[in-house]
C-alpha cells in the first residue's frame, strides 16, 4: 500500500489550486504530548460492515539526538478472526521536529495480504534530502513522510478554503518524491459510531496499492475544532470498501467541541 491515508500524484487540473504552500512554517497547535486515538475498521462486501480491524496513532515527545520530537506511530491490524481473507499488520514511525513539524526520520514495516515491506528513512531538512538503504535522493523543501503529513495536516486553517481548493504539499515514499495535495470539500456534519460531529470534509488522491484503489475515491472527514482528528474515513478497495470510525481518545490538546451527540 503506497498511502497510510494520503498519497498522490499531483494533477492540476480543472480546480482551483491554492497560493502558497501551506505545508510550510505551521506551528503545532493540534495535538499534544501522549495524545492517543483509537479507531475500528469496517468492511463490507455486499453493504453490511462488520468488524474487521483496528488502528491506533500515538504522539510522544522523545529525543532524537539532542532534538526534541514528536515520535508518532501509527498501527494496523486485521481482525484475527478473519486474518485468512486478508492479513494486515502494519505500523508506521515518524519522529517530527517539534519546532517546524517536519519529519527527522520514518519507520514502516507492512505485512498486507502476504506482501511485506520495511522502510527506514532519515531526513536532512537542511540540506533537503532523504536517505534510505538505496541511497540518498534530494527533495523539495519542508517535504513530509505518510504519517507525518497527517499531522500536519491536521493544523491547517480550513477555513481559508473554499469547496474544491486543493492544498499541495510533497512527500516522501517508496524512494521517491510525490507531488500531492488534499481537496477541501466544505463542512457538514456526519453521524458516526461514536457521535455526531460538526467535521471538516476532504478528498485525497490515493496511488493505487494493494490495498486501495489510485484515483480520489477516499472521503475523510476531521473535527471541526481546534484539535481537527479524524473521525471518518470511506473508502472503496480492491475488493468491497471499508468505513474507518474513531472510537476512543486520550489527552486531546484542546476540548473536543464538535461533538453534538452521543
Amino acid at each position: 500500500m503506497k498511502s497510510f491515508s494520503i498519497a498522490v500524484l499531483f494533477l492540476l487540473v480543472g480546480i482551483r489550486l491554492c497560493n502558497g504552500n501551506e505545508f510550510c512554517g505551521l506551528t503545532n497547535t493540534a495535538f499534544q504530548n501522549q495524545e492517543s486515538i483509537n479507531y475500528t475498521v469496517y468492511y463490507s462486501v455486499i453493504g453490511i460492515y462488520f468488524n474487521a480491524g483496528n488502528a491506533t496513532f500515538t504522539a510522544n515527545i522523545e529525543k532524537l539526538g539532542n532534538k526534541p520530537v514528536y515520535h508518532v506511530v501509527g498501527s494496523g491490524s486485521s481482525n484475527p478472526n478473519y486474518d485468512f481473507i486478508f492479513k494486515v499488520r502494519d505500523r508506521y514511525e515518524s519522529y517530527i521536529d517539534t519546532a517546524n513539524l517536519l519529519p527527522q526520520k520514518f519507520l514502516r514495516s507492512i505485512d498486507e495480504g502476504g506482501y511485506k515491506q520495511t522502510e527506514n528513512v532519515t531526513f536532512n531538512n537542511q540540506n533537503n534530502t532523504a536517505t534510505t538503504l538505496k541511497g540518498t535522493i534530494q527533495t523539495p523543501n519542508c517535504v513530509q513522510d505518510v504519517l507525518s503529513s497527517i499531522y500536519y495536516a491536521r493544523n491547517i486553517d480550513f477555513n481559508k478554503y473554499k469547496p474544491n481548493d486543493r492544498i499541495p504539499f510533497s512527500m516522501f515514499l517508496d524512494n521517491a518524491v510525490y507531488g500531492l495535495y488534499i481537496k477541501y470539500l466544505g463542512k457538514e456534519k456526519i453521524k458516526t459510531k461514536y457521535g455526531t460531529f460538526n467535521a471538516v470534509k476532504f478528498k485525497p488522491l490515493l496511488v493505487k496499492g494493494t490495498i486501495f484503489d489510485g484515483g480520489e475515491k477516499m472521503t475523510v472527514w476531521v473535527t471541526d475544532d481546534s484539535n481537527h482528528i479524524p473521525i471518518r474515513i470511506e473508502s472503496p478497495i480492491a475488493v468491497g470498501s471499508v468505513k474507518i470510525d474513531m472510537m476512543g481518545f486520550s489527552k486531546l490538546r484542546h476540548p473536543l467541541s464538535s461533538l453534538i451527540s452521543r
